[in-house]
Formats: C-alpha cells, sequence, structure tokens
C-alpha cells in the first residue's frame, strides 16, 4: 500500500572478529575465530532490522572476504540503497542487479531488510517469509579430526547432547577409515560427509568406497564451480551428491537440475545472497522432488537467527547445519542465545528475528565500526 513502504534512513556496520570455542579445521585450513560484519538498518520510522555478512577473512570459500565486502558495502551497496522506497524486500534485486556476484554483502542488506519488514508487520521473521514450522532439526559440523578415534569422541559428545544429523569434514587421507570407525559406532545415525572441494574425478574410486557407510549425502566433492564433472560423480555413485559453493543462485540451481548434478541442494542463506533467493531456490527444488537443508558458515546469532527462519519453509527437508550458540562460541552477539533440546530448535515466535543484540559482546570484538 502506497505511504507504507520501507525507507532506509541510516546503517551501521560492525566488523567484528568473534572468537571460536575450539579451532575448527576443514579440507581450506583451520580458523580460530569467526570474522563478518553485522549490519543494522534504520528506517525512517525509527525501527531497525539486523543482518550478517557471513565472508570469511580471505577469499577461500567464494571470492568474496569480509574486508573487500565492508568497502562494497560501505562505498556502494548502502549509499544506494538509502532513503530508496521499498515495498517489500524482495525488490532489493532490482536494486542492485548492475553489481555482479558478492551475494554475501548482498546478503547482509537482504537479510536486515526482511528482518526489519517482519517487524513493521508484527510478524516473526519466519511467518513474514513463508514458514510453516514450529521447530527446525538440528545439525552439527565436525571439522576434521587428527585420527578416527579423536572423531569418535567429537560425535560422541554431540550424539549425547541429542544431535540427530552430523556431518564430519573430510579430504584424502582423511575420509575412509574416519567415517567407518564413526559408523561403526554409531550405525544407525544420519551421517554426511562435507568435502568442500577437496577431490577430483580422479578419486572417484576412493569416494565410490564410501557407498557401503549409508551415508546421508557427500556435500561438495568436487570444484566449488563445477556443475558437469558432478554430474558424472553421481552417476558413478549410490550416495546422493550434494551441491553447496556450486549454488551461487537461482540459476546454478536450475542447470544442476537439468544436468543431474547432485540429488541435495544445501541452501546457504549468506550465499545464496540472502532470504529472498532462499525462497527461490527452495521452491525451485521442492518443485522438482530434490531435497535441500540449510547450511551455516560459523555464523553468529544474526546470521543463525536467518537460517532458522529459511528451515521453517515446507521445501526443506533434510536436518539442517544450525546448532546452538554455545557450539562454537563462548559468547553470542546475541540474548538469549540460540539453544537446541533433543536435536531441534523452536522457531522465534516475537517479531522479526526474535533475538536482541549483546551489546557488550559487540562492542567487546568490534575492530571497526561505519555509519552510512
Amino acid at each position: 500500500m502506497k505511504g507504507l513502504e520501507m525507507k532506509i534512513s541510516t546503517a551501521e556496520m560492525y566488523k567484528i572478529s568473534l572468537p571460536l570455542r575450539s579451532p575448527f579445521k576443514t579440507s581450506f585450513g583451520q580458523m580460530t575465530s569467526k570474522d563478518f560484519i553485522l549490519l543494522v538498518l534504520h528506517d525512517q520510522n525509527g525501527n531497525c532490522g539486523y543482518g550478517e555478512c557471513s565472508a570469511f577473512a580471505t577469499p577461500f570459500y567464494t571470492e568474496e572476504f569480509r574486508d573487500s565486502a565492508y568497502l562494497l558495502l560501505k562505498d556502494t551497496l548502502l549509499p544506494a540503497l538509502l532513503n530508496q522506497e521499498l515495498a517489500a524486500p524482495d525488490q532489493l534485486a532490482g536494486l542492485f542487479n548492475k553489481i555482479r556476484g558478492n551475494h554475501m554483502a548482498k546478503a547482509a542488506i537482504d537479510n536486515a531488510c526482511w528482518d526489519l519488514f517482519a517487524k513493521r508487520q508484527h510478524q516473526a521473521l519466519a511467518k513474514a517469509i513463508g514458514g510453516v514450522k514450529r521447530q527446525v532439526t538440528a545439525g552439527v559440523s565436525i571439522g576434521i579430526q587428527p585420527s578416527p578415534g579423536a572423531l569418535v569422541a567429537a560425535v560422541s559428545t554431540y550424539v549425547a547432547a541429542g544431535y540427530q544429523r552430523v556431518k564430519v569434514k573430510i579430504k584424502p587421507g582423511a575420509d575412509y577409515a574416519y567415517l567407518k570407525a564413526v559408523r561403526d559406532q554409531f550405525p544407525r545415525l544420519e551421517l554426511m560427509a562435507d568435502a568442500n572441494s577437496a577431490y577430483t574425478l580422479s578419486d572417484a574410486a576412493t569416494l565410490q568406497r564410501l557407498d557401503a557407510l549409508k551415508l546421508l549425502m557427500i556435500e561438495q566433492p568436487l570444484a566449488a564451480d563445477d556443475l558437469v564433472q558432478h554430474a558424472k560423480l553421481q552417476r558413478e555413485l549410490r550416495t546422493p551428491l550434494c551441491l553447496d559453493e556450486s549454488i551461487t543462485g537461482l540459476a546454478a540451481a536450475q542447470a544442476m537440475i537439468q544436468l543431474g548434478s547432485g540429488r541435495i541442494i544445501n541452501i546457504k542463506v549468506s550465499r545464496v545472497g540472502g532470504l529472498s533467493a532462499a525462497k527461490q531456490i527452495q521452491a525451485l527444488a521442492r518443485a522438482n522432488q530434490l531435497d535441500c537443508w540449510c547450511g551455516g558458515m560459523l555464523g553468529s546469532g544474526v546470521a543463525r537467527a536467518a537460517d532458522i527462519a529459511a528451515a521453517s519453509l515446507p521445501g526443506f527437508t533434510l536436518p539442517n547445519d544450525i546448532s546452538s550458540s554455545q557450539r562454537y562460541f563462548e559468547k553470542d552477539i546475541i540474548t538469549p542465545e540460540i539453544t537446541q533440546e533433543n536435536g531441534k530448535i523452536m522457531v522465534p515466535t516475537a517479531a522479526g528475528i526474535g533475538y536482541d543484540l549483546n551489546w557488550a559482546v559487540i562492542h567487546q570484538y568490534a575492530t571497526e565500526t561505519a555509519t552510512i
């Protein structure tokens, strides 16, 4: 309705390095903190919305990294957003269509606008985007461990905590023996492997061995920009392939379906450009009978709140990489912190993301700020 449009008057950015409880190791390397950007958007009526740019400190996951995203937001994206009238967050794609890629920077704005939109409508974020679930199934991601025994010990801790699905990071030399040790200990556990592009098609025989372990899926075994080779590999495996880095948006998801590059999509809200894009991909996957789940980026509670809302959509059919705040952080930037019970996380019912910011923690770990 004319006259009810959102108009962003000011924006605040906080560059934050939030310490992890313990180092997190993947085939890319090891992290001891989660570096991200917190974005706060203010409208003309004094409401505010929160979003996170989850780009890492270096461009190992995608071409984006935190400092490049910070400059793009400050110098280009946010100035283009200010004082524009938006009836709904879906209109942001048209506003930024001249800026290629940079999905994680755009996701910070998209998610913050959705939070603001939901608050203006006095709705929970999940309801505002079309979510239908009262709770979502939590999963946990475990980094590469020094030995199969150490991995079993780590998995045991999270199974005891109630997590129903466990994702294990793998790489050549730390794959079959590690996963088999877990499967032997937990024969009915929903278990998946995440390769983070550590393999090539020449490793097909190694990956075929994993078929015997009855994994839920193998996530992104081949190159991050590949769809064709994944289609060839999927034809050689019984285990479903799940694509993560390869799905940069709706067009990539359409190509995946046409080529048969996998049977499952990991929809990371930050990677695809925000909740607006996540909704589109989820609808496409659902129409084509593909399973989906919501992956994480070691995000703070702000990013995790957006993930919970996305996972409440009807097309998210598998357990998600959404865990409690205490899984990764001694202190999160939201209050109350996110918790799970018996492998479930309740979907917030309060307006917007359903959490307040913990400004003491934000100021403690912020290294740079800007107001636009």
